[in-house]
């Protein structure tokens, strides 16, 4: 297994966990891996942050052999009026909260608006098939407020 994280502070933490995955400190748009390289892939909580999403999808799907999967997990921007009510509630007085107690608050409070940048199940579904998926389904989860686009290279 090998894991590649950009953020420096916790590729240092993660380290620790040599003995599960070797990890390399990457960029999403330039991954350090000749194609073909991986049987599945996973992204969690960073497309929605990469400014050239296109380009990263194209790098997953570059170094995943054919055939394999790539998960990607985030918030989810959802269609329904009534669970974006309640996910930019949630943030406002829960996430961004607890946050604040840990110090974390600036980390957090962006969240809000990232999600409503971003792209849509239906949106995803399309930027993976134009970065070279075959196939690309996107499901909401946890009442609409996350979701999981699983595309096949």
């Amino acid at each position: 297994m090998c894991a590649v994280e950009v953020e420096i502070w916790l590729f240092y933490c993660l380290r620790k966990l040599e003995s599960i995955a070797r990890w390399i400190e990457g960029d999403a748009v330039n991954l350090p891996f000749s194609g073909c390289s991986f049987e599945a892939a996973t992204i969690g909580y960073w497309l929605r942050n990469i400014v050239d999403r296109e380009k990263a999808l194209e790098e997953m799907s570059r170094v995943l052999k054919p055939g394999s999967t790539l998960s990607v997990l985030d918030f989810n921007k959802s269609k329904s009026p009534l669970t974006s009510s309640i996910q930019d509630w949630m943030i406002d007085n829960v996430v961004v909260l607890v946050a604040s107690g840990y110090g974390l608050a600036i980390e957090y409070h962006y969240l809000k608006n990232s999600i409503k940048e971003y792209l849509t199940g239906d949106e995803l579904e399309k930027l993976a098939l134009e970065a070279g998926f075959s196939e690309a389904k996107f499901c909401e989860i946890g009442i609409g407020f996350m979701g999981n686009l699983v595309a096949t290279h």
